[in-house]
């Protein structure tokens, strides 16, 4: 057989031995293996998630807040360029919002398992060595998943809808989990990196509050400063934000500058160029580890 085999203890040997693992020999064998143990991590961060249903409360609760306070509190003053519903150029802003701010609780995730112990005691067992990041991955997407359903039912309640058609909408929530795959790298690398829950947690909100402010989530970067409105334009964020008000036919979307009229390009570009950056940082920062 090409499969995984193990090589049992003699018989005159003590009977709790523990039989040693022979890996996999063929490509196929190996990526079987792989792909149990990724699924056995996925299942075990998920695990996690339901067991902790405060952090599942809290990271629900800040986007919903933005959405009642600059809906209903500040939008009557509110701008919008082309004359729209400021909920509706709203929302798509806040969707993105949250999967950046789901950073923190990658990087805290990966943290606590390092400052516990738990991602050494991974690595002295017989467990393929990509399962633990990509099993982290999966399961912020499964959870990023469930958080844009419940943003986007939020969002129903109160007065957003899109207005091309469900393929587009589809569109434009895979535009959506394609940057929280991208962050998720991200906090992997920060997780790694710092390995104090508690810092990380003073690190990740000073990264991402100036990239969201500094960006077309509340504001059309029209409306900034010169320079102010180069550097939103450019930002990752605004990219997926403006393609995604383009997909679902909400106001804010197109504009005069290059990003803007490239704003789905650009959706694709930032996060696969985000994950070539941080996904080797991270794998590097792993195996320095294991050194």
């Amino acid at each position: 057989m090409s499969g995984t085999t193990t090589v049992r203890p003699g018989i005159g040997g003590p009977a709790s031995a523990p039989a040693p693992l022979v890996l996999p020999r063929t490509r196929l064998g190996r990526l079987r293996w792989a792909l149990g143990d990724i699924r056995v991590m996925t299942r075990r961060n998920l695990d996690h998630v339901v067991r902790s249903p405060e952090e599942i409360i809290l990271y629900f609760t800040l986007p919903i807040m933005f959405v009642l306070v600059f809906g209903y509190v500040f939008g009557s003053g509110m701008a919008v360029t082309d004359e729209g519903s400021y909920r509706e150029y709203l929302l798509p802003g806040v969707f993105v919002m949250t999967m950046l701010y789901g950073m923190g609780a990658t990087a805290g995730a990966v943290a606590q398992d390092v400052s516990r112990g738990v991602v050494d005691r991974f690595r002295s067992m017989p467990v393929a060595r990509s399962a633990l990041p990509v099993g982290r991955g999966a399961a912020d997407l499964v959870r990023a998943l469930l958080e844009l359903t419940v943003l986007v039912a939020c969002g129903l309640l109160v007065g957003w809808q899109w207005h091309r058609g469900w393929g587009w909408a589809a569109a434009a929530l895979g535009l959506i989990l394609l940057l929280r795959l991208a962050i998720t790298w991200v906090g992997l690398w920060l997780g790694l990196l710092v390995r104090n829950p508690d810092t990380v947690g003073v690190i990740v909100f000073p990264l991402a509050f100036p990239l969201t402010a500094l960006s077309n989530v509340f504001v059309a970067p029209e409306l900034m400063p010169g320079w102010l409105a180069t550097i939103a334009a450019w930002n990752p964020l605004s990219a997926t934000v403006a393609a995604c008000r383009e997909f679902f036919g909400n106001p804010g979307a197109g504009g005069d500058s290059w990003p803007a009229a490239h704003a789905p390009l650009l959706a694709v570009v930032w996060p696969l160029l985000l994950i070539a950056v941080f996904a080797p940082l991270a794998v590097r920062r792993y195996r320095r580890m294991e050194r």
